[in-house]
């Protein structure tokens, strides 16, 4: 059965089809259905991800996969946060500006994670589930590594010292990302749906 994932980011779908591998599932984005992307105008995560799966849900008529994560660096008050992904018009600048904003902080006081809310909305939009996923860290100096996306770069996971993000093969990646552990909380939901149809 088709699943739509909603999203335009093509990082992020490759990311949830390598989670959700195995699964009798063919995920397809807002761009295969020719659906336009939506503004993120909630106060959380959680609160982006519902209205993304809810309304997406209803306009293409089928189950609906949507995710709101970010970036949240304890020297930046939880900053970029919420508005992570509209925080320089690209990801280089994106990447460019937090190093930037973290110039004068000291290696031991850049402690950040990365936060993701996952909301599975059913194609009438009235029945959603709820998962959340979180991977603790720090912001390093510069970049390395050229896998991942987004601020991979920058992000060197506390469960992976001396390697970042972006430096991590898929299975490892998504076994401790944000996004990974909050899908692995959906997958007996996702099973289900697979099997039988509805929930």
């Amino acid at each position: 059965m088709k699943l739509l994932v909603a999203t335009s980011n093509q990082g992020k779908l490759k990311e949830v089809r390598e989670i959700l591998a195995g699964l009798p599932l063919e995920l397809v984005s807002l761009k295969d259905l020719g659906l336009p992307a939506l503004p993120e105008t909630g106060n959380t995560f959680h609160d982006n991800a519902a209205e993304k799966a809810t309304t997406s849900a209803r306009r293409s008529g089928l189950w609906t996969l949507a995710d709101d994560s970010g970036l949240c660096v304890d020297a930046l008050g939880g900053a970029p946060g919420l508005h992570s992904a509209r925080y320089a018009p690209t990801e280089e600048a994106r990447r460019t500006k937090l190093l930037a904003a973290l110039k004068e902080v000291p290696v031991g006081r850049r402690g950040a994670h990365f936060e993701a809310a996952v909301a599975l909305s059913d194609p009438e939009g009235k029945r959603v589930f709820f998962a959340e996923g979180r991977v603790d860290g720090a912001i390093a100096l510069a970049p390395r590594g050229t896998l991942g996306f987004g601020y991979d770069p920058l992000f060197l996971p506390a469960e992976t010292p001396g390697r970042m993000l972006a430096e991590l093969g898929p299975e490892e990646k998504n076994r401790l990302s944000h996004r990974g552990r909050a899908l692995e909380q959906l997958r007996p939901i996702l099973v289900r749906l697979a099997r039988d149809g509805t929930l």
